[in-house]
């Protein structure tokens, strides 16, 4: 054979050149002009032996900077156990991609139950899909709810405080499937009560979009948005830091009817930005228009516990025009992921997280606004572990002087302010020399040899 890790053989070529009539494999590119045929030897790198190749991938991996995160916005360096990544490995969980056949995907179609289950604990809804691809499609998914459950209308409104990220998404998948979407203005670094009022009062509003906490960090108060939102037959959409439900007052309380949010927080791995997992929860009647799956637990001839897809035909996701929704697939290693973080961590564990967070993320910004260079963006709200804060500094420079000193020191969202968060990872040492950093980012000798440059 011509490469030694290709499974047929000249005969089984010759064989399927003769089923399709072709003489030879180049018969079967004949229609491509030869102009257009690489006809050079191609650039590969000299074969390497195991050790060599992870040597290699040692080196390029030391090329990243590794710097100590102080950055949120939607993703957060949280600890996970590592007992996660050896469970996750296990074959009796890493079944088929797609569980279709329930009787070969019992450790897939378990885990997802296991998942919908603890995501409705978690956001007091009473039922969850078996998740998403991330935060932000959810959202967009839970727009598309709203609008097919309304029928006439296709507005929706989404606050200004919701992430921004999440924000292009919606009005992408708004864009492409005529909804109409509006914001919320933003006052103070909270959704405008009295803009509010008056957009719902149109009674055109199919949904209403929030967050908990917002894009600042910020724990906002929606008494009786849910009410104010059923009294114009709109629903209450509620986009959800996950962790920070282990502590705070969930969607369900609020009286919200759709939960979403990215469950990245719940102990998967940065990543360099994915892959994560979308979760979507909401209430039984709403159940038929909820997009994705839904895992069951029934009973098989035997009468043994067992577990099945439930409520869909599997055409629903083939039929394009009969699917509630085209989304087909889910991130379910990264559900299997969170599962196995929420078996281990507990409400207890959680709470511990989000305590760490919450004592750490006060600390920092006690002693940044005690300098006297920095003041709180919006000083009578309550956060949880995120914050935002006013500098007269170049925030630039204290990007790239952190960065240099292995810090991300957090995001620029204006030219003045900054979004600086902390999670349980954080030691106080680390917290007290960001601070210090932040504080006097041009240490004594470096201001002196800066002036002279200017002098000069």
């Amino acid at each position: 054979m011509a490469y030694k890790f290709f499974p047929h053989t000249d005969d089984d070529i010759r064989s399927m050149l003769n089923t399709c009539g072709a003489k030879s494999i180049d018969d079967l590119y004949s229609d491509v002009p030869d102009e257009l045929v690489f006809k050079e030897d191609y650039d590969l790198p000299e074969a390497m032996s195991e050790i060599e190749i992870r040597q290699y991938f040692d080196y390029l991996g030391a090329q990243n900077s590794k710097l100590t995160c102080f950055m949120g916005a939607g993703c957060y360096d949280h600890y996970s156990p590592s007992v996660v990544n050896d469970i996750v490995r296990r074959s009796e969980f890493l079944t088929s991609y797609t569980p279709y056949q329930a009787e070969i995907s019992q450790g897939t179609l378990q885990y997802i139950f296991e998942y919908q289950s603890m995501m409705a604990e978690l956001t007091g809804m009473e039922v969850s899909n078996a998740s998403m691809y991330d935060g932000c499609t959810a959202t967009a998914e839970a727009m598309m709810m709203a609008v097919a459950n309304a029928k006439k209308r296709n507005k929706v409104l989404i606050s200004e405080t919701v992430n921004p990220i999440v924000i292009r998404v919606v009005e992408t998948y708004a864009k492409f499937h005529g909804v109409v979407v509006e914001k919320i203005a933003a006052e103070g670094g909270v959704t405008s009560r009295a803009d509010f009022e008056a957009k719902i009062a149109k009674d055109d509003v199919a949904g209403v979009i929030v967050a908990t906490p917002n894009f600042y960090g910020i724990l906002e108060d929606y008494t009786g948005w849910a009410d104010l939102c059923h009294e114009h037959k709109a629903l209450l959409i509620m986009n959800c830091v996950a962790s920070a439900l282990g502590v705070i007052k969930t969607p369900a309380e609020w009286g919200a009817d759709v939960a979403v949010g990215d469950g990245q927080s719940l102990g998967v791995p940065m990543n360099f930005g994915g892959p994560y997992v979308g979760f979507l929860c909401t209430s039984k009647k709403l159940i038929r228009k909820m997009p994705g799956r839904i895992v069951g637990a029934t009973k098989d001839a035997d009468g043994k516990r067992t577990f099945v897809l439930t409520l869909q035909a599997r055409e629903q996701h083939i039929r394009r025009e009969k699917a509630t929704s085209n989304i087909c697939s889910n991130e379910s290693l990264m559900a299997l992921y969170v599962t196995i973080y929420m078996s281990l961590m507990g409400k207890k564990g959680l709470r511990e997280v989000n305590e760490l967070g919450y004592s750490g993320a006060h600390y920092l910004a006690e002693k940044l606004v005690k300098s006297g260079k920095f003041e709180l963006a919006f000083p009578d709200k309550p956060f949880l572990n995120e914050f935002a804060v006013k500098t007269t500094q170049d925030i630039d420079m204290l990007q790239t002087i952190g960065a240099l000193e292995g810090f991300n020191v957090g995001l620029k969202i204006a030219d003045d302010t900054m979004l600086i968060c902390v999670t349980e990872q954080r030691t106080k040492d680390e917290i007290d020399d960001l601070a210090d950093l932040l504080i006097d980012p041009l240490p004594e000798e470096a201001e002196n040899e800066e002036n002279n440059n200017e002098t000069v």
